[in-house]
């Protein structure tokens, strides 16, 4: 079998585990949740932002064995969720299902925030301490804890290792695939020298342990996305002649895209769903499992907490990041959905940036790439240390940073399709068992969401 020939099926497979049970697993749980909570995401979205301001600090209390602060938790939870899909993400989404791929988006996102509101509140509930001493949690902890036996040994086990992978090895090559290429292109770097800095970063970042990873993203991911965020502004304050057209072409493409796009792309209502849909959650994670392991860190003084803090990441990551970025695409007259010889990807990004700010805007492009793909490269690389630390103990951390950092190099040297595909389908498999055990705990979580104490 030749590397192209598995590289097309595990494509195949990928697409079957995505783009059919897994949008309807996930949609599904976020109904579900937002039903047994009575939409949490409405009634203490408030209570989220009032914690997070309550703890804001560039520069707060240094993380250590006991945790980490409310605010260090969520940008290390944001760090992994503003990553390259905020911006290629959204291109692929407005390529493959038109404007009307957006409002699904948003409504999949909303679905998400009371999913990852449940995901919060049980990471906090079900942590735990290792065997040094240290604070950890995530789902392999309250997959455990709901079902005993070897039933829950294998669910938990099969968790952690398709997250080590999809996250740590094979996810974090393709960010730093992101990272080179979008360097190369807007200033001519040498991919592999890109790869090698990136690496080098990283590794300082790794060995500092939870303490320096904490106090980075506390610092880096306010930066990067006050950063993004301006630069959109400014392109929406040139292109506000558009901004009404591109908000109508979003809500009638949803439901009529022949309306807005005429029958020559050939985009359906079920493509916009899927493409806005399938996007949307790949690029807030809710309910991927992921973002609990930063979550459980948090010193809260109840799991609801938390969970009202978690609800704002999804918010900040999709009705507002990806939402500025679907904007500027919709703003710039560069997309053509459908084409053959269309724009899609970063490419389309770039072209949207560029037809505004000129040579400019490829740079912009390039660095805010650098800021979210090496952000997630962190916020990843914890994610996956928490699970090494649960299957092997802590000899085995620095083992798997060396792994990551040497992913990282051969990821910024080579765009391998089936590095692509794997890393795609890891993360669809580790999703299954994080679905499993949310749905069983689900009246916990629903007591939670009516200020019950669940720590009894």
């Amino acid at each position: 079998m030749t590397m192209e020939v598995l590289a097309d099926w595990v494509s195949k497979v990928s697409n079957v585990v995505w783009n059919g049970l897994l949008l309807y697993l996930l949609v599904g749980t976020g109904i579900v949740f937002t039903i047994r909570t009575r939409f949490v995401q409405v009634r203490k979205f408030g209570a989220g932002w009032k914690h997070l301001f309550g703890h804001f600090s560039l520069n707060g209390e240094k993380a250590g064995k006991d945790g980490m602060s409310p605010f260090q938790a969520l940008t290390t939870a944001i760090a992994a969720q503003v990553g390259t899909g905020n911006i290629a993400g959204a291109a692929t989404a407005l390529y493959s299902g038109g404007p009307g791929a957006i409002f699904w988006m948003w409504l999949s996102a909303f679905f998400g925030m009371s999913t990852i509101y449940g995901e919060a509140v049980l990471a906090q509930k079900y942590k735990t301490t290792d065997d040094k001493g240290h604070v950890t949690g995530g789902p392999i902890y309250y997959i455990r804890a709901r079902f005993t036996g070897k039933f829950g040994k294998f669910l938990a086990g099969f968790f952690s290792v398709a997250i080590i992978f999809a996250l740590g090895f094979t996810g974090n090559m393709v960010q730093a695939n992101s990272i080179s290429v979008a360097f190369n292109t807007a200033f001519g770097a040498p991919m592999i020298v890109v790869g090698i800095i990136c690496a080098i970063i990283a590794a300082f970042i790794f060995l500092g342990g939870v303490g320096r990873i904490a106090s980075v993203t506390e610092k880096v991911v306010p930066i990067m996305a006050l950063f993004y965020m301006a630069g959109c502004i400014v392109i929406l304050c040139i292109n506000h002649a558009a901004i009404i057209p591109a908000f109508k072409s979003i809500f009638v493409a949803a439901f009529d895209p022949q309306a807005i796009l005429g029958g020559a792309a050939g985009i359906t209502v079920r493509q916009a769903m899927r493409y806005g849909v399938a996007r949307g959650l790949f690029s807030n994670e809710a309910g991927m499992g992921s973002t609990p392991h930063a979550h459980a860190l948090a010193k809260v003084k109840r799991p609801q907490d938390q969970g009202e803090i978690a609800i704002v990441s999804v918010f900040i990551d999709t009705f507002i990041v990806l939402t500025l970025t679907a904007m500027v695409i919709l703003t710039s007259g560069m997309l053509n959905p459908g084409a053959p010889d269309g724009l899609q990807g970063t490419e389309l990004a770039q072209a949207a940036f560029k037809a505004s700010l000129g040579s400019a805007g490829m740079a912009f492009v390039a660095i805010c790439m650098l800021f979210f793909a090496f952000s997630t490269i962190i916020g990843w690389y914890f994610f996956g240390e928490q699970n090494v630390k649960a299957l092997f103990g802590h000899k085995a951390v620095k083992v798997y940073a060396a792994i990551v950092v040497i992913c990282i190099v051969i990821g910024s040297a080579l765009h391998v399709d089936l590095v692509w595909n794997l890393s795609d389908l890891f993360n669809g498999l580790m999703v299954f068992p994080n679905l499993i055990a949310l749905l069983a705990l689900s009246g916990l979580v629903a007591k939670a969401a009516h200020d019950k104490d669940i720590m009894k």
